[in-house]
């Protein structure tokens, strides 16, 4: 079943997480956001979710009034089942402009065709029924082109891969980071490029009146846990900032 992340009876977010259960695969959170009569599908993951998402959210909205497939950007686990997508919806995809040209790829010759935007570099905003999504700039955490998602009505900052926690239940809801570290720590330093990059993201979400913070892999992040985060991520050494000339080796 899915995580309900909000609802006011007109503006829904919901979260499958477990789609790909019984795979050797990582774990991965997909969302589905439903205004009114219509919606979007964010990070709509790989091959190995498909089937279980598309009658999972049949349940709260027709597929074919799906007016936007969001991706964060262009990992296997984001979009890996973009051509099913596109055969079984109208729906436009929205991903960084650095990978419009690379998202073709995943599927079968002339099915992106005018229905790719590609978004730049600055963001945008996306509308989705009668509300919008901000495409908020987030770059090299991790990949080169990635944007979070910021949803003004339900409050919820959509983070991709900034929040990962490996091994914890995704429908838990932590409320304090103290004993949520361990499980984030190693990935954030591996994965996410660099510390600069982080404290300019920080200062750019820290006025945001977030409610909860919702990665894609892991479980959400609320109360108290979110400014914590903020905070956390914003002093955090990482990526390239760990690495010296001895990691540039040839290997013996």
């Amino acid at each position: 079943m899915p995580l309900e992340l909000f609802s006011d009876g007109h503006h829904r977010c919901l979260m499958f997480s477990d789609l790909a259960d019984g795979h050797a695969a990582v774990q991965a959170n997909q969302f589905l956001i439903v205004d009114g009569d219509t919606g979007a599908v964010l990070d709509p993951g790989g091959n190995l979710a498909y089937n279980d998402l598309y009658l999972g959210l049949s349940r709260y909205l027709a597929p074919q009034r799906l007016s936007a497939l969001i991706a964060s950007h262009a990992d296997p686990d984001i979009v890996a089942s973009l051509d099913r997508w596109m055969t079984a919806t109208s729906a436009k995809v929205y991903i960084s402009a650095v990978w419009e040209r690379f998202v073709p790829h995943f599927c079968k010759p002339g099915k992106t065709d005018g229905r790719i935007v590609g978004i730049p570099d600055s963001g945008m905003r996306l509308h989705i029924g009668r509300s919008e999504l901000v495409a908020l700039p987030a770059h090299f955490l991790h990949a080169e082109g990635n944007f979070q998602f910021w949803d003004p009505v339900s409050r919820i900052l959509f983070s991709g891969d900034l929040g990962v926690s490996i091994g914890v239940d995704p429908q838990r809801i932590i409320m304090s980071l103290d004993d949520h570290i361990p499980a984030m720590e190693a990935f954030h330093r591996r994965y996410m490029v660099s510390g600069k990059v982080l404290r300019w993201w920080a200062a750019m979400v820290r006025p945001l009146p977030i409610r909860m913070i919702v990665p894609q892999h892991g479980a959400p992040l609320a109360g108290a846990a979110v400014g914590e985060f903020i905070d956390w991520a914003g002093q955090l050494d990482c990526g390239i900032d760990l690495m010296s000339q001895r990691d540039y080796a040839v290997p013996s």
